[in-house]
């Protein structure tokens, strides 16, 4: 789009006026100046349907933008050049919210019946369950599932809730789930029981017919990287690659200390102490503080990552954005990334992040490690969820295991 019909399409728009405040904001997040001409071309874009639309500021909103995005950008006719790339105005248009929301000239959305409903299960699980913020937020996204096939948009009523409804919703129907998917599902739905039985409704009765599905969990054995596939993940990060340091400083952090990956993104530089050689987890899903000692090559890397690849910026974040906003914190999804990336580089697929858990927990029993210190390192709650890492030790099994019958030896 030429500048002078750039500027036409917003003059005398209704976001005329705040454009200024726009860029301002996106300044602020340190976007590079190509990314904001884009962000511009589809505000003006945004400003001219508007305009047509006769919508005024007050009603900027939202639901105005998902108008937009699927009313008329899916077949857009407006004179070219105009820009209709989808995820580019997803992105202006939520920059311009945040924008507007802060002058204070436009109010969020009031929550709707079932986001209400999923804000108080959400303060349930995590106030009176102790629940992990991934758990917190799949049965968030369940529970936001089956209240939406049962109540639509109208108010969430527990009480109208029947058996049927729950097995329907946990088998799922026509579809065909795994026994690990309804154990899933199911145990959400009874958690949301229980929150609504304290609640006050007369629920309870209806946890009995939640079906329960045959999926035992220490079946089957966990997976695990020999030390020559952990050494070769590792040798990948030897190649030129975009921000090598920081993929191969989480990556260390996960094979060397067995975090989580949600604990490698939560890393603040308050939590490592140099000189004692310690790193601090700060009220993870066991809901206390963790000291670990900090292996020397993993906080090499970290001091590598720090010194020569680190962006400036306010973050207290050990691992930060390397692309705007860079002062927002990092999401789980980077560490997970970078590590299913690795795998690609090694020719493997179908292994999980959380191999990298098991392969440290594996080798650490290899080395005749107690299984109570792996707990204490994995920092589990409960022995019991150590004790799948036994079975991987097959020497030891071997010398216990008694001769099958018939058998000569």
């Amino acid at each position: 789009m030429d500048h002078d019909a750039f500027d036409a399409r917003l003059t005398g728009s209704v976001l005329q006026p705040f454009i200024s405040d726009y860029c301002t904001h996106l300044r602020r997040g340190r976007y590079a100046a190509s990314t904001a001409r884009v962000y511009l071309r589809c505000v003006a874009h945004f400003a001219h349907w508007l305009t047509a639309e006769n919508v005024g500021l007050s009603a900027v909103n939202a639901v105005a933008g998902r108008r937009f995005l699927v009313d008329h950008l899916t077949r857009c006719d407006c004179p070219p050049p105009v820009r209709r790339v989808l995820h580019e105005h997803r992105a202006a248009i939520a920059h311009l919210l945040r924008t507007l929301e802060g002058a204070g000239v436009i109010m969020p959305l009031p929550a709707d019946h079932i986001g209400t409903e999923i804000a108080r299960f959400e303060r349930y699980m995590d106030g009176a369950c102790g629940l992990a913020a991934s758990t917190r937020r799949q049965r968030g996204q369940i529970l936001t599932r089956f209240l939406t096939a049962r109540f639509g948009t109208g108010p969430v009523t527990a009480a109208a809730i029947t058996a049927a409804d729950l097995r329907r919703f946990a088998l799922g129907g026509d579809q065909i789930r795994s026994p690990g998917t309804i154990r899933v599902i199911a145990g959400s739905l009874r958690c949301y029981l229980r929150f609504r039985e304290i609640e006050g409704d007369p629920v309870g009765n209806l946890r009995a017919s939640i079906p329960s599905a045959a999926d035992w969990r220490l079946a089957t054995l966990p997976a695990v990287l020999t030390p020559t596939q952990v050494a070769e993940l590792l040798s990948v990060f030897a190649e030129p690659m975009p921000s090598v340091r920081r993929a191969y400083a989480m990556v260390r952090c996960l094979v060397d200390l067995g975090l989580r990956a949600c604990e490698v993104a939560r890393l603040r530089l308050d939590d490592i102490d140099w000189r004692a050689g310690t790193l601090r987890l700060a009220r993870g899903k066991s809901r206390r503080d963790d000291v670990l000692p900090l292996p020397g090559q993993t906080g090499r890397a970290i001091v590598d990552y720090l010194t020569l690849e680190r962006p400036t910026t306010t973050s207290r974040a050990v691992f930060v954005r390397h692309v705007a906003p860079y002062d927002a914190p990092i999401g789980v999804g980077v560490v997970r990334r970078v590590v299913i990336a690795a795998y690609r580089r090694c020719g493997w697929t179908g292994v999980r992040v959380h191999a990298l858990r098991h392969s440290m927990a594996s080798r650490l029993l290899l080395e005749g490690t107690p299984l109570k210190e792996i707990a204490d390192i994995l920092r589990h709650r409960s022995l019991d969820t150590s004790a799948i890492y036994a079975k991987v030790d097959t020497t030891r099994l071997a010398a216990v295991a008694l001769p099958w019958p018939g058998d000569p030896s």
